[in-house]
């Protein structure tokens, strides 16, 4: 997915618990605050990104259904929520569809309904996002 980085102060993006530091990220279906897991100098900025999620689905608690059957990305009550079509891998996993990038989850007790517009709530510090080249 490509984004839009931007610090959360106005230095260096400060870091949050795992000592790396928290950008906010700017992308095509929403906004939110996340790890940056590339070299400090590279936080700000335009880059192709892939989202890693630190947390399993839990229906119910962390997950539920969308209101809206169309990607987003928020930032509510200090969590990021991700919307978007959940496809089950049948492994216990399962893959959100979030515009033009996936994310990867595993899937706690009771699963999710397969192929449902879901909304997934997860801690700031939890979401993480990976700059890559093509």
């Amino acid at each position: 997915m490509l984004v839009k980085t931007e610090s959360v102060s106005t230095a260096l993006p400060p870091p949050g618990p795992s000592g790396f530091p928290r950008v906010r990220v700017h992308t095509p279906v929403g906004s939110a605050t996340a790890v940056w897991r590339g070299g400090v100098e590279d936080a700000v900025g335009r880059h192709r990104i892939e989202w890693a999620v630190d947390a399993n689905l839990l229906w119910g608690r962390n997950t539920w259904p969308a209101e809206l059957a169309e990607p987003g990305v928020r930032e509510e009550a200090g969590r990021v929520v991700l919307r978007g079509r959940l496809r089950l891998t049948g492994d216990g996993a399962a893959v959100l569809e979030l515009g033009d990038s996936q994310v990867l989850f595993d899937v706690g007790s009771p699963p999710p309904p397969d192929s449902a517009w879901v909304e997934i709530g997860v801690e700031v510090d939890k979401v993480e996002l990976y700059p890559y080249l093509l």
